[in-house]
């Protein structure tokens, strides 16, 4: 499972995941430059590393590297959200409160998901049209416990420290 990117990680990945092409050291290096003084060598071993890691691919081009992402953006948040909630010792309050600290418009990215994979589960319920977060939550989270559901959302409160 992976670990979370690193600041300069991060930063090089985000150029490499938005550019969706083969990317060079020079082409990451000149435009980090933009935001911070940085080194050649500095870019260069961020992406060694990379590479090394899984994190991307790369291809001989001339001189230099053309370094490609492995995996998408979404597919990286994904991976980091499921080994977060794996850590849980209760998953249906962890996510009764991560889908408490949603905003809207993560709430609405929610509900299209949920329009996309609920459908292909068997025995799945029905997505409420516009039952909001609450009603969802309440599916989604629907998992079997000991506890009465207010007790886990309760337990999930105090997990965030609300």
């Amino acid at each position: 499972m992976p670990r979370q990117l690193g600041d300069l990680e991060d930063a090089v990945m985000t150029r490499v995941w938005q550019w969706n092409r083969p990317v060079t050291v020079r082409e990451v290096l000149e435009d980090l430059q933009r935001e911070r003084s940085i080194a050649y060598t500095t870019v260069m071993t961020v992406m060694d590393n990379l590479h090394q890691k899984g994190w991307v691919r790369r291809e001989v081009d001339g001189r230099a590297y053309r370094y490609t992402a492995v995996s998408t953006r979404a597919a990286y948040s994904a991976a980091l959200m499921n080994e977060a909630w794996s850590h849980s010792d209760n998953p249906a309050a962890a996510l009764v409160a991560f889908f408490g600290m949603m905003s809207a418009e993560q709430r609405e990215a929610l509900r299209d998901a949920m329009r996309i994979v609920l459908p292909n589960l068997h025995g799945a319920p029905e997505l409420p049209s516009d039952g909001g977060a609450d009603e969802a939550t309440r599916q989604v989270a629907d998992e079997p416990t000991d506890e009465p559901a207010g007790e886990a959302a309760d337990d999930a409160e105090s997990e965030t420290g609300r």
